[in-house]
């Protein structure tokens, strides 16, 4: 049990969920309006030419993008994963989760067309790239983890985290919670297990038997809980100097990071009435 750390039952590390994927989608719907999802062609037909995965999304969302991009019935991309031979590191066991990486990958190479294989061997292959170099390799090995424990931290980090400022500041609150023996009481993983991305965190959701319960189980989730991009990863590996343990994002551009228990609990009431204006007002 943690020293000096309320009961589990009354801590809300985060109480965000959904406010963070609305902070940081806000940034990829805009960018969804400025550049589709799909890029076109010139041609009469308009086909498709690209593919682009946004940062954070989940493997279940990529492969989603992959049929529709490819005119597939919906299922294709992840009924091909056993053929895709797709070169994961042994602690993934053959789940692909932080390894499809977020960028624009074509939807045609040397004249051949792309299948469900291809695009998600790019993806796979490009995670590789950027995340076995020596950088990121030399910063986990440096904190202590290998590749994959960074890249599960840096994908809490891109669920948490309100902007790209806060990254390191989120990844110090994980480190410090970890090497004081707490659970990690983060929704986002919560969301994961659940498959939804939501503000309301209950108390039964914190009581649920799943190995990404990070109210009930401590370390890390077994897995990344989505795709992050190269910053994140760099959070994950070096993360802002803090005491913090708790944060929250009070409201859009306010996330709040504190080592005091009392402290946070004020913050999170606040987020509260917030919540509660909101409903009213809307």
């Amino acid at each position: 049990m943690p020293m000096n750390t309320p009961p589990r039952s009354t801590i809300r590390l985060t109480r965000r969920g959904r406010l963070v994927f609305i902070a940081t989608g806000a940034v990829v719907a805009a960018t969804a309006v400025a550049v589709p999802l799909l890029s076109l062609d010139s041609d009469a037909e308009k086909k498709p030419t690209t593919l682009v995965i946004p940062e954070g999304w989940r493997a279940g969302q990529v492969y989603d993008a992959v049929d529709k991009a490819l005119a597939l019935p919906v299922g294709t991309a992840k009924k091909s994963l056993p053929k895709a031979n797709l070169k994961l590191p042994n602690d993934a066991e053959g789940n692909p989760e932080g390894y499809l990486f977020p960028a624009t990958y074509p939807l045609e190479r040397n004249g051949k067309k792309a299948t469900p294989e291809s695009l998600l061997s790019f993806m796979v292959n490009t995670a590789n790239q950027k995340f076995n170099g020596a950088p990121i390799a030399a910063g986990a090995q440096r904190n202590a983890m290998n590749v994959y424990q960074a890249v599960t931290i840096a994908s809490i980090i891109q669920a948490e985290a309100a902007t790209k400022a806060d990254m390191g500041k989120v990844a110090r609150v994980v480190f410090n919670r970890l090497e004081r023996g707490m659970p990690l009481q983060m929704d986002s993983t919560l969301n994961y297990a659940l498959n939804r991305s939501t503000l309301k965190t209950t108390n039964a959701d914190t009581r649920i038997d799943s190995p990404y319960n990070s109210y009930q189980r401590m370390g890390l989730p077994p897995t990344p809980i989505d795709n992050p991009g190269v910053e994140a990863v760099r959070a994950a590996i070096s993360p802002t100097p803090g005491d913090w343990l708790y944060f929250v994002t009070v409201k859009p551009g306010d996330t709040r990071f504190t080592a005091n228990y009392e402290e946070h609990q004020r913050n999170v009431a606040e987020f509260n009435r917030n919540q509660q204006s909101a409903k009213k007002s809307g």
